[in-house]
């Protein structure tokens, strides 16, 4: 069972949201509220693993409210507005549903939020310069094959370790983590857009190998 808050100033949009809710039993609605500081509140009291979160709210918007949290739940942004999608992304969002939104499109949205809260605490320890550092498999966001070496790039650092590129594939779950090109890993619940041949992961764009473009779309279901 998945503890969600939804956060919304519109008491219509509170309402669609817990009918959307209501279609997938793994969720259990801890609360609801109308404003970023009675979310807050709540925080303190009730464990909560994942957040509808509006952004035009009174006081303090989404984005804002985000920001000032010590712990942050897994976040799926609901708002009417597009151009806030750049800022969610950099904090982590799972996904950006805009107003209206299907059931079908909130769906896909809470799949991945619910594999992000399954992941978390999933590790891998890697080697590099003489030290080992414990990665979060929600952290990384893609690996680079360098040679004999693999460039690891999280949310927090670059990591260039002495595991090969193959054997970091081999050890990574492949739900989580798509090989799109020869030299390219990523994590797929981190990607921006899709344009052209390139993945966007925030502002990095990724090379899709030939090779590999049908698999993705595929499992994609694109």
């Amino acid at each position: 069972m998945i503890n969600c808050l939804i956060i919304d100033d519109a008491p219509i949009a509170r309402e669609i949201v817990a009918a959307y809710c209501s279609h997938l039993p793994f969720l259990h609605i801890a609360g609801s509220c109308g404003d970023a500081l009675e979310a807050k509140s709540i925080l303190e009291t009730i464990p909560v693993q994942l957040l509808f979160l509006d952004i035009n709210m009174p006081v303090l918007n989404g984005i804002s409210f985000l920001r000032t949290l010590k712990e942050v739940p897994a976040v799926i942004f609901t708002t009417a507005y597009k151009e806030y999608a750049t800022d969610a992304f950099d904090l982590a969002a799972c996904d950006y549903l805009v107003k209206p939104f299907s059931l079908e499109r909130f769906i896909v949205a809470v799949d991945k939020a619910r594999q992000k809260i399954q992941s978390a605490g999933q590790h891998i320890f890697l080697k590099a310069a003489g030290k080992i550092y414990q990665v979060q498999y929600d952290d990384i966001l893609y690996a680079e094959a360098r040679g004999n070496y693999t460039r690891v790039v999280t949310s927090q650092q670059v990591i260039v370790s002495n595991i090969s590129f193959s054997q970091l594939e081999a050890t990574l779950p492949p739900a989580l983590f798509l090989r799109v090109h020869r030299s390219f890993m990523i994590h797929k619940n981190k990607i921006s857009h899709i344009q052209g041949n390139c993945i966007y992961i925030g502002q990095q764009d990724i090379p899709i190998g030939n090779h590999y473009k049908d698999s993705l779309f595929k499992i994609l279901g694109v």
